[in-house]
């Protein structure tokens, strides 16, 4: 009963990882689809949501029938624990690509990115891609040490949205209101991707270590 249990464990871990490879290839493409104004792509990352969420699901089912069954104690019960939360923010990882790719298809086919911002948001989308890369081997390997870089990752992803703002509220922005809108929504979708992403590196630490830092990050 016990092997089953741990069994059980581990694919709850597996169903983490595959999470992880989906929305990493979802922030990817959605940047893409963003930049290059590409409608199909666009779709995908919406279509393929899907997957994430039931991903996700399956998590859910699977820790409430353990907690029914086996009533798990100790680090047992924390690896349970953390495991719904770090699936809740996958889930959410997911749900903030699709935003962002669902911009990329209302703008079709010109591109929501003014030149101004390019280079910005090629930024923006490297350090997700980056964070998520990191996220995906902290769950793998429960490093500790590389859990805490993701702070660092996520710094940088802070101050580019900070940028954003600049280049939107200084004197000389042309492109009027709506195309504002726009980037103040994905400035604030890859700011919350990556905030999400640290949640799951804290997580992380809390599982390994029992002890749970200060989350300091809005839902």
């Amino acid at each position: 009963m016990r092997d089953a249990f741990h069994d059980e464990l581990n694919a709850l871990n597996d169903r983490l990882m595959q999470m992880t490879n989906l929305v990493r290839s979802a922030i990817s493409r959605a940047t893409t689809a963003l930049l290059d104004a590409d409608l199909q792509l666009a779709e995908s990352v919406i279509s393929q949501d899907a997957e994430v969420n039931r991903l996700y699901a399956e998590i859910e089912t699977s820790i409430y029938e353990l907690m029914a069954t086996q009533q798990p104690v100790a680090v047992d019960l924390r690896t349970a624990i953390t495991a719904l939360r770090m699936g809740a923010d996958l889930e959410r990882m997911g749900d903030l690509a699709e935003h962002v790719a669902k911009i990329a298809r209302m703008r079709h086919p010109v591109s929501a990115i003014p030149v101004e911002v390019r280079d910005t948001i090629v930024e923006m989308g490297q350090i997700a891609e980056r964070l998520v890369t990191k996220t995906g081997s902290c769950i793998a390997t429960r490093d500790v040490d590389l859990a805490k870089e993701l702070e660092d990752d996520d710094d940088a992803m802070d101050r580019l949205h900070r940028r954003l703002f600049r280049v939107l509220l200084s004197k000389d922005w042309p492109h009027g209101i709506e195309p504002a809108v726009d980037i103040t929504l994905i400035g604030r979708y890859y700011e919350r991707y990556a905030d999400h992403a640290v949640r799951v590196a804290r997580d992380v630490v809390y599982l390994v270590t029992g002890s749970r830092e200060p989350d300091d990050s809005a839902s």
